[in-house]
């Protein structure tokens, strides 16, 4: 067996609306917000490319899950055309606040240059930018 790429990842987080939020106008994602079936509790899904991040929050998680799901323990790298300069007036208009960056990185496809925020729930975000 050889493993592709990656299908989805999982974030336990506090607010699944305000989540959601944050990453359909910081980062373009789609952001999909649902109630379950006793409207007590929210889950999400956010779309980007290929890919998806589920949404659970924090005491209803999905089951099987993770040992310890907890808000914030997310360290999470995704990559954009957009360049270093585009990417920090983007999050300036949107009022995120810069962790740090523009700095040079290593990613999966060799060097690239990355900007860090957080999200709602403290999780490190990393964008970044491949030059080629």
């Amino acid at each position: 067996m050889k493993i592709e790429a990656f299908d989805h990842v999982v974030l336990t987080v506090r607010d699944v609306q305000a989540t959601g939020e944050f990453y359909a106008r910081a980062l373009g994602m789609d952001a999909q917000i649902y109630e379950d079936a006793d409207k007590t509790f929210h889950f999400g899904q956010l779309h980007f490319g290929n890919q998806k991040i589920n949404l659970h929050e924090a005491g209803h998680e999905f089951e099987p899950k993770a040992l310890h799901p907890t808000p914030g323990s997310g360290d999470l790298c995704f990559i954009t055309a957009s360049s270093p300069d585009e990417i920090l007036q983007h999050l300036r208009d949107c009022g995120i606040e810069i962790v740090e960056g523009p700095v040079p990185r290593t990613g999966a496809r060799g060097p690239m240059t990355s900007i860090y925020l957080r999200d709602p729930d403290q999780n490190l975000v990393e964008i970044a930018h491949y030059e080629s």
